[in-house]
């Protein structure tokens, strides 16, 4: 994939408008350095700099990420995750997804700062299972960008936009990871009922039961049991797996 695949025009007209502000450092995050963002609060930048922000997902996900691997990352947020694990791991490459196009220009200053842009291609699209798929799907931007979702979840959400879709299948036929993050906020249990899972040899996964229910926090774990992929004790909890084979 090219970088110009990557582009939404949403996130390129957001850029233009960001610039000012890109070299102010916020917080940092396993040595990887956090601009600052009218996304991030005070309170926020501290809870990165103490590496509790997503601190089960990033430990985990560089537990198991090493330079021979590739990395899809689905449910990309700020790109604290996958650049913390790009910047400590430096895998081969780096495929993260984001459904908001608002966020990109975010991510990408943060892949700016720390001279990651070589590693990680982001790109804003949903990726779908097997079947015939829609151009474009719906997505549901709530206030508070980390409640954004494919699913409407609680209050009405400020926007629904549409944004594009990728095959799962495609992708990874095209991209070859070895390791997937995936963070989708509920979006998760619909992927793994039709996702061929045999590709890779880890997973790291946050399960949103407030979505789904216990129920189906059990099915995904279920999944990922079934596929060959048990969850390493020393770097799971309840609601988020690290899994290897």
């Amino acid at each position: 994939m090219t970088q110009d695949m990557a582009m939404s025009p949403a996130g390129e007209n957001s850029k233009d408008g960001f610039a000012e502000a890109t070299d102010h450092i916020v917080a940092t995050c396993h040595g990887l350095r956090v601009p600052g963002s009218p996304l991030i609060s005070d309170e926020d930048a501290r809870w990165i700099d103490k590496e509790g922000y997503e601190g089960h997902e990033i430990r985990g996900a560089m537990h198991v990420t090493t330079p021979q691997d590739r990395v899809l990352e689905l449910g990309s947020g700020l790109g604290i995750v996958s650049g913390a694990v790009a910047l400590n791991c430096q895998p081969q490459a780096v495929l993260s997804y984001e459904a908001n196009p608002d966020l990109l220009p975010h991510i990408r200053e943060l892949h700016r700062v720390n001279r990651l842009e070589e590693i990680i291609l982001v790109k804003n699209a949903v990726l779908c299972g097997p079947g015939p798929r829609p151009a474009l799907i719906d997505f549901n931007i709530a206030r508070d960008f980390r409640s954004s979702s494919l699913l409407k979840r609680g209050k009405a959400p400020v926007q629904t936009i549409k944004v594009p879709t990728d095959g799962f299948a495609e992708v990874v036929a095209g991209f070859r990871p070895t390791v997937l993050l995936l963070d989708i906020e509920g979006g998760e249990l619909s992927l793994l009922r039709d996702a061929d899972l045999s590709a890779f040899r880890a997973v790291v996964i946050e399960f949103h039961p407030g979505v789904y229910g216990d129920e189906g926090m059990e099915e995904c774990k279920n999944i990922l049991i079934s596929a060959g992929l048990k969850p390493l004790e020393s770097h799971s909890t309840r609601r988020i797996w690290t899994c290897t084979r």
